[in-house]
């Protein structure tokens, strides 16, 4: 719900995950690869060299997309340049499309908003607690409406600061499930409120 241009790419309207590449055979990605050797030659324990690669190789954005939980993941009968994900069982479009709560839905709501609310195309943007660790917070602003964003990006609770609690105390929550000043791990939330 910022500025400019958003994009999904392949499986992140699903929440696909990294593939668990165990071996540096598993990855097909040139650029990858030839960092794998050149690292170990230099020295580099090559399991550390791997966790780097499995965080941030390109060939994480090139596994099938996850369309069901079938063996090849509803992508192919055939076999696949890269190996389906495990997790493919759980997590596909099969189980999400249509689904309250899924993150296809998720997305889906997102999407249908920044369609209909012209503040989140319009709307100048206010970074709000910039300083905080763990809150990821900002205001989108047309036309006497607002759009305040507040999203945990932890793994733990975070409490809503008396700024952000006021903000969004009496607005309309848009995107979300709660409406409770604090926010669960990873959860985030989209209100809307009336201002001059």
């Amino acid at each position: 719900l910022q500025r400019g241009t958003p994009y999904l790419y392949q499986g992140d309207e699903l929440g696909m995950t990294n593939y668990p590449f165990r071996t540096i055979e598993e990855f097909d990605d040139i650029e990858s690869v030839n960092y794998f050797h050149e690292s170990v030659r230099q020295g580099e324990d090559p399991d550390d060299v791997l966790a780097r690669l499995r965080a941030m190789s390109r060939d994480n954005a090139r596994t099938p997309m996850q369309w069901d939980d079938s063996p090849q993941a509803g992508f192919t009968t055939g076999t696949p340049w890269l190996a389906v994900n495990p997790n493919h069982v759980e997590i596909n479009a099969a189980r999400q499309v249509g689904v309250p709560g899924s993150v296809f839905e998720h997305h889906r709501a997102l999407i249908a908003l920044r369609h209909q609310e012209p503040a989140v195309v319009h709307g100048d943007f206010t970074m709000l607690v910039p300083d905080d660790d763990q809150l990821f917070a900002f205001t989108r602003r047309h036309e006497g409406t607002e759009m305040v964003v507040v999203a945990n990006f932890s793994g733990k609770p975070a409490e809503l600061p008396g700024v952000l609690a006021d903000r969004c105390e009496g607005a309309e929550l848009v995107i979300g499930d709660r409406t409770s000043t604090d926010l669960l791990p990873w959860e985030s939330r989209v209100y809307r409120r009336a201002v001059s």
